[in-house]
C-alpha cells in the first residue's frame, strides 16, 4: 500500500510547518471513510510525512484533543474569563471581596453622581423583578430633597441588595455594572492587578497571527472586562481583542445569546470556537452551532463522568497550537 498523503484530496487540510507541506484529515472524516485502521497504520508508519508517523504520535500524546480538527474552519475564538483565561481564585478571593470591603465607602463618595444613581435604579429594578425570591431586598425610592435619614435607609437597602445578589452568585447586569464601576478605582490605584494564565497570551497572539479574531464573553460587564485585561500582570492586553460581550447580549446559558454573537461578529456559528470552564455554557453554545471545548484548570469545578464523555477538554490553551510553536498556514481544504 502506498500512502500518497501529499495529494490534495477531498476532506483533507494541507498546511505548512517550516519548509514542509503536511496534510491532515479530520478524525471525523477519517472514521467516516474507514481511514483509521491497523493496516493503514502499519503501511504508513515508516513514511516521514505520514499522518501516522512518530512525529504525529508524539503530537497526539501532547494534545488530549485533536487541536487541528477543533480549529478547522474557525475564524473567531470566543473566550470566557473566570476559570478560562483567569484563575477563579482571582475573581472569588480578590475581586469580589474588594466590592464587599469597599462598598459603603464607594456609595458614600459617589452617591450623588449620575453613574451611581443609574446603578441604584438598575438594582432597584432588578429587586422588583426578583420580588418573589426568598431573601430579596427591595430598594425604596430616593425622593429628591428627602431627609438624610431616608437617604441612609435607601443606601443601606442598596448595600443589602448587593450583598444578597453576590451571595446568590447572580449573573445580572445591574450587579455586574456596579461592580465594574467599583473595580475601576481599584485598578487605577494598583490595588487590583488582574491575573492571566501564562498560556493565554502566547496562544492569543498565535491565533491572531493565523488570521483569527478573539473576543471575550463574560457575565461581568464589558467595562469590567476591559478593566481586567487592561491591568494584567502582563500589562494591557486590550489590543488583542476584537470585541467584548456581556449579559446585555443575553444570558450565557441561553442558545440565542450565541446566535446573536455570531451575527455581531459576522461569522457562521460553525466558524466560532467557544472556550469555557462550565458545561452549562458550552451546551447552549453547541446547540447554537458553535464548536466548544471545556477548559479544565486547577480550582475549576470538576466535570461529571457524563460531562467528561460529552465535551472535548483542554488543560491549557497551548494544546490549541502547533507543537513547535510555528505559525500554522492552512493552504487548501478540498
Amino acid at each position: 500500500m502506498h500512502c500518497n498523503i501529499g495529494k490534495q484530496k477531498k476532506g483533507r487540510v494541507f498546511y505548512k510547518r517550516g519548509n514542509k507541506l503536511k496534510t491532515y484529515r479530520p478524525r471525523a472524516m477519517m472514521l467516516k471513510h474507514g481511514a483509521i485502521n491497523s493496516s493503514m497504520h502499519d503501511d504508513c508508519q515508516s513514511g516521514s510525512d505520514s499522518m501516522m508517523s512518530q512525529d504525529s504520535d508524539k503530537n497526539t500524546s501532547k494534545h488530549p484533543v485533536n487541536w487541528l480538527d477543533l480549529l478547522q474552519g474557525i475564524e473567531v475564538i470566543v473566550l470566557d474569563i473566570e476559570g478560562t483565561t483567569t484563575p477563579i481564585t482571582f475573581v472569588k478571593d480578590v475581586l469580589f471581596p474588594y466590592v464587599t470591603e469597599h462598598l459603603e465607602d464607594y456609595l458614600d463618595d459617589h452617591w450623588e453622581e449620575k453613574k451611581c444613581q443609574d446603578d441604584v435604579r438598575a438594582l432597584r429594578d432588578q429587586a422588583n423583578l426578583d420580588k418573589d425570591l426568598e431573601g430579596v431586598v427591595t430598594i425604596p425610592e430616593d425622593i429628591q430633597g428627602d431627609s438624610s435619614s431616608s437617604k441612609m435607609s435607601v443606601k443601606e437597602a442598596v448595600m443589602q441588595s448587593i450583598r444578597w445578589l453576590m451571595a446568590a452568585d447572580r449573573k445580572v447586569t445591574a450587579l455586574k455594572q456596579l461592580q465594574g464601576h467599583m473595580w475601576r478605582s481599584g485598578y487605577k490605584d494598583k490595588t487590583l492587578v488582574a491575573q492571566v494564565y501564562s498560556d493565554v497570551l502566547p496562544a492569543i497572539k498565535q491565533w491572531i497571527s493565523d488570521g483569527k479574531k478573539v473576543y471575550i464573553y463574560s457575565s461581568g460587564s464589558v467595562e469590567a472586562q476591559k478593566l481586567l485585561f487592561g491591568h494584567t500582570d502582563n500589562g494591557s492586553l486590550l489590543e488583542l481583542f476584537s470585541g467584548y460581550f456581556d449579559t446585555k447580549i443575553g444570558s450565557k446559558v441561553e442558545k440565542e445569546s450565541y446566535l446573536k454573537i455570531a451575527a455581531e461578529v459576522g461569522s457562521e456559528p460553525g466558524q466560532i470556537l467557544f472556550l469555557t470552564d462550565v458545561t452549562r455554557e458550552a451546551l447552549p453554545a453547541s446547540q447554537a452551532g458553535l464548536k466548544t471545548a471545556i477548559v479544565v484548570r486547577d480550582g475549576n469545578a470538576p466535570l461529571t463522568e457524563d460531562e467528561t464523555k460529552s465535551y472535548q477538554q483542554i488543560k491549557s490553551f497551548s494544546e490549541l497550537l502547533p507543537d513547535d510553536g510555528e505559525p500554522l498556514e492552512k493552504i487548501q481544504k478540498q
